[in-house]
């Protein structure tokens, strides 16, 4: 049987709830932005889900992520250029080449290598069985619109073009490549939005997603893979079959890894409803032995399509899904 996300409550029988972990009275506010590096700090879940939008929350991820390069904001990423360009209103002072102007009187902006206009596709799965959380953490699904938005906002900072698609068991928002930043957060207002919905629909929209992509691209896909795992693999080689470039990113809540709960418990299907009652520890090494096998067989599919594959849960670090977003256009490149 393949997980398709579970919410757990104790049986009848019990007498004592189960209590919620409380990060913040272990960890007192003050002592954790202490321990912290300040401007790292919104690199963690816990601490970018207390912010007010999702546009500072991307902006405040990718700031935090470029400063633990512990290089200046955004060196690195354009480090050489190729040619230049007429200045224009709006473009940024700080790329002006000043020894051009002092050669020719005349305002040019070096036109960087890296400034290629990429076009970037991320899809998030926001299914019924994206909105499960243990305790206090994120769903999954506010997770992964935090990295879906972190990426965005990377990407338009990087001059590419990044488009967006939500599905459940059918496309919910489409929205196609462009790299302004009116668009970014015509995109951000969107993520802001998006909620766990119905049944999944994982092979069938990514079909539908290779069908109308045109132009070759980087498909970075955000989901807990969920579904039927063959009819998955085989929507993955279509995207490249068509000669896009894929990043997987596999999200989950830490106790779907391990399964760790210390009671009697009812589990319901957050997708079909379906119920089963039974004493945890029966089944865990069961359960963990089945979601090793699918985590194995999705790992292995992708390797040997050229897929890359990265295991995030909801506790991670954001910087580990920008990472692997930045070493994958560099190799693209």
């Amino acid at each position: 049987m393949v997980p398709t996300g579970f919410s757990a409550r104790r049986s009848s029988n019990e007498t004592n709830s189960i209590e919620a972990v409380d990060y913040f009275n272990v960890v007192p506010v003050i002592a954790w932005f202490c321990i912290m590096n300040e401007s790292t700090k919104y690199l963690q879940p816990e601490i970018i889900a207390q912010l007010a939008n999702m546009e500072l929350r991307a902006r405040l991820v990718v700031e935090g992520f470029i400063t633990g390069l512990h290089r200046s904001p955004y060196h690195g990423f354009s480090v050489e250029f190729t040619e230049h360009r007429p200045y224009m209103p709006g473009d940024e002072i700080k790329h002006i080449d000043w020894k051009a102007y002092a050669k020719t009187g005349r305002y040019f902006i070096k036109q960087f290598e890296e400034e290629t206009n990429l076009k970037s596709h991320v899809i998030l799965d926001a299914s019924a069985s994206m909105g499960y959380a243990s305790g206090d953490r994120l769903k999954k699904i506010q997770y992964a619109s935090y990295v879906a938005a972190s990426l965005a906002y990377l990407m338009t900072e990087q001059r590419d073009a990044v488009g967006l698609t939500v599905y459940d068991e059918e496309i919910r928002i489409s929205m196609a490549p462009r790299a302004t930043k009116l668009y970014l957060r015509q995109m951000l207002k969107a993520l802001e939005t998006v909620e766990a919905g119905r049944q999944t629909g994982t092979a069938e929209s990514l079909h539908t997603v290779a069908e109308k992509i045109k132009r070759r691209g980087l498909i970075i896909l955000l989901s807990d893979l969920f579904d039927e795992p063959e009819k998955v693999k085989t929507a993955l080689k279509h995207f490249r079959h068509r000669g896009h470039e894929v990043i997987v990113m596999q999200i989950l809540d830490p106790v779907e890894r391990t399964f760790a709960f210390d009671a009697d418990a009812v589990f319901r299907d957050m997708e079909t409803a379906e119920e089963l009652m039974t004493q945890p520890w029966h089944i865990q090494r069961a359960y963990q032995q089945t979601l090793r096998q699918l985590l194995d067989g999705y790992k292995r599919e992708c390797l040997e399509n050229n897929i890359d594959y990265v295991l995030l849960d909801t506790g991670t670090p954001f910087d580990k899904a920008l990472f692997e977003y930045l070493n994958k256009r560099k190799r693209i490149h």
